[in-house]
């Protein structure tokens, strides 16, 4: 308060007083109280009696499609049985009071008998009454004092029958809830309310209802413009796309950055680009006279239950972008029922922005807010506590999940405690997915607090599901942590273990066949001085694999060879059908079409046997990859019919897996390439196309726009 940085004394603050001057239970209750109203009083005014429409701002910008809607709401609501009240409600900072305004004053021509305003004061601690509001909107109507009712239900309804006959707009502005803004509304005729709120007012029925959003960057860039005027020019266009980005498209943090460039003539933008960079001072940054986002924000924050306060707080250590209620309940020690409610209410006072899927997301100046809070209301010791807490979740969460993918998952010796519920395969890629930069983040936290264990543990689960997702960005990342912590626990095999899977990461196209040399060859000593024989195979096989490419032909055959007999001998038949599917693709890329045609077979009778030894999930992954080779080798050997076949069947095998991946898309190149080759043009351009979405899909922009090209040039 004495830095200026706060206008009332925090929570946190007046507890400790209180405690410190043990003040009885009420006492207590009453200083927090007002402690809390000092912090609001500040943007209490009386209203006006005539409740005037305020002046609409000259730069206002943007809103095209909103006021449409206020235009269309007005239109239909001259029809019988709509709604004459319109709801427009938004987080803190969206401008909702400057649009609503600007709506009344392009409407005032549709509205002879006039247009009003007034302020609910709905985030104050002590709301405009109904009662006290109608009387205000009464004496703005022409009603003498001493005929306006002295009980709410006379005054709401003697301003009911007024409304019925005239063209009035009435703008009601920051209401509080749907008990203060009823008597408010009018009941059908003429009349017509505007009403803006933080919270959503769900209960109020048979109105229509406008969200207003983040403005998108253009718009943003838009209104920048116009408040600095003639300032905006010398900073250049990318300069005022640099500031835009930390307000997140919030208008009145773009109001803010703009007034303080305008009022203060020495500053240039470039450099107030550079002190928003700084997220640990942006909200500081965000602060002109009376303006201040924090303070927007804040009056939001004021209004929740201590519950809500401190899940909102805590919600702000999430690592990634989202989270679910699961992962609230975790943050707020609660159960899942209460993490629901307090997650409603967040949204509901808009501190928090929901979706369908069930994920919830900050608003990014939302977000410093929230850890601006943690840090002032929590203790270190309470935000390391939690913060371990979250993370030794989501690591067991994703541990777990990982190993739903693993052969033997599932088997009576494979208990394992599930703290997410999931219950099927399915449901664990879901979680692993969508909470990948959460448990990510978890992962490198451990990794930095030297919980090596607990970080080997999850990044070895990932191995199978890393087969199902293996485009995703992040396995270099995880197998190197997990390398890592196997060397801080002095674990060689282990090592060796997450050593080879890395070789692995640098398989996936597009490779790099010297990493994977590197990789392997690191993996292969480890493994050797620790006598971890399945280690030492893969890492002759992620050898050989990488040979190839470098044109190595019989060192590569030599080292899968040695692979395949090990394999082979220890009757891991999985690791064995594989060995096969690369040795065929030396011999395929040697030239050697009919010796690949062999092996190919052999690895498809392989996975096609119940009896071989397979792991029934491997060997259903395996048999459509096996397809696909066997039909490229067909085509190079000139057997057209039998390719289509082949590659059509392995292709369906994969969209039944729903495996849309690299093979994928090059099995669909390869069957439109086998169409051409038999003049049919429709079926090749279909297939090329479609390989062209999934390369793009995956991210290999050369592969997508060279069956873009040759999709266009089927004739």
């Amino acid at each position: 308060m004495e830095r200026g940085r706060s206008k009332g004394p925090q929570h946190r603050t007046v507890t400790a007083l209180a405690q410190a001057l043990t003040l009885g239970d009420s006492d207590r209750e009453e200083l927090i109280e007002l402690a809390r109203e000092g912090r609001l009083r500040v943007h209490w005014t009386p209203p006006a009696d005539l409740c005037e429409l305020p002046r609409s701002v000259d730069d206002f910008t943007g809103r095209a499609a909103e006021l449409a809607w206020t235009k269309e709401f007005v239109r239909a609501g001259a029809s019988p049985g709509v709604a004459g009240v319109g709801v427009i409600s938004g987080s803190a900072g969206l401008g909702k009071t400057t649009f609503a305004v600007r709506a009344a004053h392009v409407l005032r021509p549709r509205f002879p008998d006039g247009v009003f305003f007034l302020d609910l004061f709905g985030m104050s601690q002590r709301p405009l009454a109904a009662a006290d509001a109608l009387l205000l909107l009464l004496r703005a109507l022409g009603v003498a004092d001493q005929r306006i009712p002295h009980d709410t239900p006379g005054r709401a309804s003697m301003y009911r029958s007024l409304l019925w006959d005239r063209r009035v707009l009435v703008v009601l502005d920051n209401a509080a809830s749907e008990e203060q803004v009823r008597p408010l509304l009018p009941g059908g005729g003429e009349g017509r309310a505007l009403v803006t709120s933080r919270r959503l007012l769900a209960g109020l029925e048979g109105v229509r209802r406008l969200r207003l959003g983040p403005l998108p960057q253009r718009e943003a860039v838009e209104l920048l413009t116009g408040i600095l005027g003639d300032r905006s020019a010398p900073d250049g266009g990318s300069t005022l796309i640099e500031l835009t980005r930390p307000c997140g498209g919030l208008p009145l943090a773009l109001r803010i950055v703009g007034n303080r460039l305008v009022s203060r003539p020495g500053w240039s933008a470039a450099d107030f680009v550079i002190r928003l960079a700084d997220e640990e001072r942006r909200l500081d940054q965000l602060r002109a006279g009376d303006l201040e986002v924090a303070v927007a924000f804040g009056l939001s924050y004021e209004q929740l239950a201590d519950s809500a306060r401190r899940v909102f707080r805590r919600l702000a250590l999430v690592p990634g972008w989202d989270f679910d209620a699961a992962l609230a309940a975790v943050l707020g020690e609660s159960s899942i029922g209460d993490a629901w409610d307090a997650l409603d209410e967040l949204v509901d006072l808009g501190l928090l922005q929901d979706s369908t899927s069930g994920r919830y997301r900050f608003h990014d100046l939302v977000r410093l807010f929230a850890r601006d809070r943690l840090q002032e209301e929590d203790t270190a010791a309470e935000r390391d506590a939690i913060t371990v807490t979250m993370t030794s979740w989501l690591l067991r969460t994703a541990t777990t999940a990982g190993r739903w993918f693993e052969p033997a998952y599932g088997r009576p010796d494979r208990p394992e405690a599930d703290p997410a519920g999931l219950s099927s395969l399915e449901d664990a890629e879901h979680w692993l997915r969508v909470n990948a930069e959460n448990w990510l983040g978890a992962l490198r936290y451990a990794a930095s607090s030297g919980d090596d264990s607990l970080v080997l543990d999850c990044a070895e689960s990932m191995h199978w599901f890393s087969d199902r997702w293996m485009h995703g960005p992040h396995w270099r990342e995880v197998f190197t942590l997990g390398a890592e912590a196997a060397a801080a626990l002095g674990d060689l095999a282990q090592q060796a273990t997450q050593l080879n899977y890395l070789a692995w990461v640098h398989s996936v196209p597009p490779d790099n066949p010297d990493a994977i040399l590197r990789y392997a060859a690191e993996a292969l000593d480890l493994a050797t001085r620790s006598g971890a024989r399945t280690q030492i195979a893969w890492a002759y096989e992620y050898a050989g694999r990488a040979l190839a490419p470098l044109r190595r032909f019989d060192e590569a055959v030599v080292s899968i060879s040695r692979a395949a007999e090990m394999f082979k001998a220890d009757g891991d038949a999985d690791a064995y059908c594989q060995c096969l599917q690369n040795l065929a693709c030396c011999f395929r890329d040697d030239g050697r079409i009919e010796e690949a045609l062999e092996r190919f077979r052999e690895a498809c009778d392989l996975a096609s046997d119940e009896g071989s030894g397979m792991t029934p999930s491997i060997a259903t992954l395996s048999r459509p990859h096996t397809l696909v080779r066997i039909g490229e080798c067909l085509r190079l050997l000139g057997r057209g019919d039998e390719a289509i076949a082949a590659l059509t069947e392995g292709i369906s095998l994969m969209e039944r897996l729903q495996l849309s991946h690299a093979m994928y898309a090059g099995a669909l190149e390869s069957l439109a390439a086998v169409f051409a080759d038999h003049d049919r043009v429709e079926e090749s351009r279909t297939a090329y196309a479609r390989a062209a979405e999934v390369f793009e899909a995956i991210g290999d922009t050369e592969a997508s726009h060279r069956c873009r090209d040759l999709a266009a040039a089927a004739r």
